[in-house]
């Protein structure tokens, strides 16, 4: 007979022999048969006739026995039975008073900000919104934006308080936002802000795919900008909008273009699962980072960005090696790897020489982070030959930028309060700090995951926690820690920004329609914005450490998504996340096995 085995290892079969053991021991679990016979007529007449004596009897010896019970035997029945009562009672007074007394899981400050944070990004949506967008007083916006052009521009995200949709500051937005969950999605799941993240990536993708012609081969343009800022003249609610908006497109852009190729790059890593809309990405980013080099790599020849009012970006060859950094890990090819390791290509971007913004990380500077991006490749898949001398130059470059960070370095100033000067005391300053900070942890998080104590830096060896403490200081700064007790990240602590400059958040929400002069009055207010702009981290304080709550003053006031991507990113580095670290693998998931090539053999003379 065959066995069936359960969950713990046992037999649901019964044996020959275990039938035979019950048969022999039948004797002692079941009554005699013959017990059952039926009585003979006589003793049957006899039991009627003595029934009536049993009966007393049998009443005659219960009664008796009630009265001779052991007192003693009573007593400690009673005692045993009230002890086991008494401990049934305490357990479940135990487990009710701990049932309701039990304290919520304690949130990090970290992670409460992080939640505030990405809500600043449904505030900023345009376009129709979605059911789940949870901002009261937004609504629909904009839905006419770029009709006739390709197939419109509805949707992406306003810049920041005008209403303006800036393709460059989004593009990096997203792909700072992609890097985070592509390195910390164990952590966003573990705060509950995993599909949330998600949603904010894919809405600015979305509208980034709209911006050129995604499905082509090849392109010409892409939509640099939709609508303008007139904060001087025109002050009203997105939804107030009902006049056309300009779209201004650019055929010679290399460094937004190398950018937005990022940005979809990045976002097919995350989107790895939903193969479809990953291979899109995936294509949209091939034709633009094509478009940008005009496939001419490191001999690009052709001009710069047009010049912009509020997004003029400086150069471009630091693009080049970000977005192809990107490339690389979205798709594998190896083209890519070999164009940002060339000697040329970082020559052009100066990536190896200082200078006042080294390692300044922002929308328009992204050495520091395809530095770190490059780096990453060398501390975790080590190519080796014929890469290793370029990427151990990236590693050492960024070793040197988180060095600069820490407070013994005199690359840059602080406040006396203790906010690092980036941009060297320069308006809006919070932006690169949360930038750098990100960059810090995780940094730190890299030495860890390859059990490494720590860096020299100079003479001085630092521990991989000094890296993180440096972020911490700076974010915590930013959450309240600092000479005015001010949280910049609005709906954080109890005392931040009342008067932020954002054209939504000033003007109440029952007002649906007005003209530009008329909502000048809201501009001009005394009294705090009617509608709290959740997670907006403002431009921040000056060199001073000092803020001026001015609605009107938009370098102090002013939030935009660029900035806030970054403290996000930061925010969801330095959560507890119940100590999770980073994912080594997801970002390399399209790169196939590396096998290395042997290098050349020396040249020798004939034999």
């Amino acid at each position: 007979m065959s066995e069936r085995s359960n969950l713990w290892g046992g037999t649901f079969d019964i044996t020959l022999e275990m039938e035979d053991q019950s048969i022999e021991s039948g004797h002692r679990h079941y009554y005699d048969r013959s017990a059952y016979q039926s009585p003979l007529e006589d003793e049957v007449k006899q039991g009627w006739l003595l029934r009536p004596a049993m009966d007393m009897e049998m009443k005659r010896k219960k009664k008796k026995r009630c009265f001779n019970i052991n007192p003693t035997v009573l007593i400690r029945t009673l005692v045993v039975v009230a002890v086991l009562a008494g401990f049934v009672a305490l357990v479940a007074f135990l487990a009710t008073r701990r049932h309701h007394h039990r304290p919520p899981p304690v949130q990090d400050n970290y992670t409460i900000a992080l939640q505030r944070a990405l809500m600043f990004f449904n505030a900023q949506r345009s376009g129709k919104l979605p059911a789940n967008n949870h901002v009261s007083w937004r609504g629909d916006s904009c839905l006419d934006d770029g009709n006739g052009y390709l197939n419109g521009l509805e949707g992406g995200y306003y810049d920041g308080g005008d209403a303006v949709k800036y393709s460059f500051p989004a593009s990096f937005a997203m792909t700072m936002l992609s890097w985070s969950v592509l390195e910390y999605s164990a952590k966003y799941e573990t705060a509950g802000e995993l599909n949330h993240v998600k949603d904010i990536i894919r809405w600015g993708t979305d509208y980034l795919l709209k911006t050129f012609n995604s499905s082509a081969d090849t392109i010409d343009k892409i939509v640099l900008q939709v609508g303008k800022n007139s904060s001087e003249n025109c002050w009203i609610r997105p939804e107030s909008i009902n006049y056309p908006r300009p779209v201004i497109p650019c055929s010679t852009c290399p460094a937004l273009a190398a950018e937005m190729a990022a940005a979809l790059a990045a976002a097919s890593i995350v989107f790895k699962d939903d193969h479809k809309y990953s291979k899109k990405l995936v294509h949209g980013a091939d034709i633009l980072f094509k478009f940008a080099t005009k496939g001419e790599g490191e001999r690009y020849a052709g001009g710069s960005d047009p010049p912009s009012n509020f997004y003029n970006s400086s150069g471009f060859w630091d693009e080049f090696v970000w977005g192809g950094a990107w490339m690389y890990c979205a798709t594998g090819n190896s083209s890519y790897i070999d164009l940002v390791t060339s000697p040329g290509l970082a020559k052009h971007a100066e990536a190896f020489w200082g200078g006042p913004d080294h390692g300044v990380h922002g929308w328009d500077n992204k050495h520091a982070g395809a530095q770190l991006l490059m780096s990453r490749l060398r501390m975790f898949l080590d190519f080796g030959y014929p890469y290793e001398e370029m990427l151990k130059n990236f590693h050492e470059q960024i070793c040197e930028i988180i060095c600069s960070y820490l407070p013994g370095s005199h690359n840059f100033k602080r406040t006396n309060g203790g906010l690092i000067e980036l941009n060297h005391g320069k308006p809006k300053p919070l932006q690169y700090v949360t930038n750098a900070a990100f960059l810090a942890t995780l940094y730190a998080d890299y030495l860890e995951a390859t059990l490494t104590p720590g860096w020299q830096c100079g003479a001085k060896f630092y521990p991989k926690d000094a890296f993180r403490d440096f972020a911490k200081t700076q974010i915590d700064y930013i959450l309240g820690r600092n000479l005015r007790h001010m949280s910049y990240v609005v709906g954080f602590s109890d005392h931040f920004p009342q008067y932020v400059h954002h054209k939504g958040a000033s003007i109440p929400g029952y007002i649906k329609h007005q003209s530009c002069q008329e909502g000048l009055r809201w501009k001009e207010s005394k009294k705090p914005n009617p509608n709290t702009i959740v997670g907006a981290m403002v431009g921040g304080p000056d060199k001073h450490d000092g803020f001026q709550d001015n609605r009107s003053n938009y370098n102090f006031t002013e939030p935009t998504i660029a900035g806030n991507a970054g403290l996000v990113a930061a925010l969801v580095a330095l959560s507890d996340g119940s100590k999770t670290g980073i994912d080594k693998n997801t970002m390399f998931y399209a790169i196939p096995p590396f096998s290395m090539p042997r290098p050349p053999r020396p040249l020798v003379g004939k034999p």
